[in-house]
C-alpha cells in the first residue's frame, strides 16, 4: 500500500512540474500562408541572436521541394557600430506533423526542432517554440503588436508550458548607427 502511494506521489509531481508534458503545436499550417516575410516582436535570450534588434525572418518554399528557404535578418549593435547580419537557413516539414513541427537546419548536418505553437486564423502572428522549452520566439506580420494582442499570446505561451518571465521584447527600432 505505501508503494502504490509513492508511486502516485512520484507521478503526481512528474505531471505538476512538466517533466511528461509535450509541447502542443497548432493542428494544421498552410506553408503557403504561412511563408513570406515576420517580424520577430518577443523571444527568449539566444547566444545567437544576441545584440539583434529589428529581426525579421523570410520563409519561403523551395520550387518542386519540401523545403522552406530561410532568411534571418537583424541590426547587430556592437561597440557603438551597428550592421545587418544575415543567416541562411532551410526547414524540412515533420511528416505526420501537418506542417506543425519543421527541422530547421543552419548548417549541415545538424538540424533544430522549430514547433509552430500558436497561430493567428488570419495567418497575423505565430508562435515558435522547441519541444524542451529552451526557445521562444513571438512573430508578427507588423513590426508592432498591440499590447492586448501581445498579452493574449503570452497566455498562450503559458498554457504551452513556458515560463513569460524570461521573455524579453524584440527592439525595432531599426535606425542604423554609423
Amino acid at each position: 500500500m505505501k508503494i502504490r502511494a509513492i508511486l502516485i506521489f512520484i507521478l503526481l509531481a512528474i505531471e505538476i512540474t512538466g517533466f511528461s508534458q509535450t509541447l502542443q503545436t497548432v493542428d494544421t499550417v498552410d506553408l503557403n500562408r504561412y511563408c513570406g516575410q515576420w517580424y520577430e516582436i518577443a523571444s527568449y535570450p539566444a547566444r545567437f541572436q544576441k545584440g539583434c534588434h529589428c529581426t525579421t525572418a523570410e520563409y519561403e518554399i523551395v520550387p518542386g521541394k519540401d523545403i522552406i528557404r530561410i532568411t534571418n535578418r537583424c541590426i547587430r549593435f556592437s561597440k557603438g557600430r551597428s550592421r545587418i547580419a544575415v543567416a541562411h537557413a532551410k526547414a524540412y516539414p515533420d511528416k505526420g506533423s501537418a506542417n506543425a513541427k519543421l527541422r530547421v537546419q543552419f548548417f549541415w548536418p545538424f538540424r533544430g526542432d522549430y514547433y509552430i505553437i500558436g497561430l493567428a486564423g488570419d495567418y497575423s502572428w505565430a508562435i515558435i517554440g522547441h519541444p524542451e522549452r529552451k526557445y521562444l520566439w513571438i512573430l508578427s506580420r507588423d513590426s508592432f503588436m498591440p499590447s492586448q494582442k501581445y498579452d493574449d499570446i503570452l497566455n498562450i505561451v503559458r498554457e504551452r508550458g513556458y515560463s513569460t518571465g524570461m521573455i524579453e521584447k524584440t527592439p525595432q527600432n531599426c535606425d542604423i548607427v554609423e
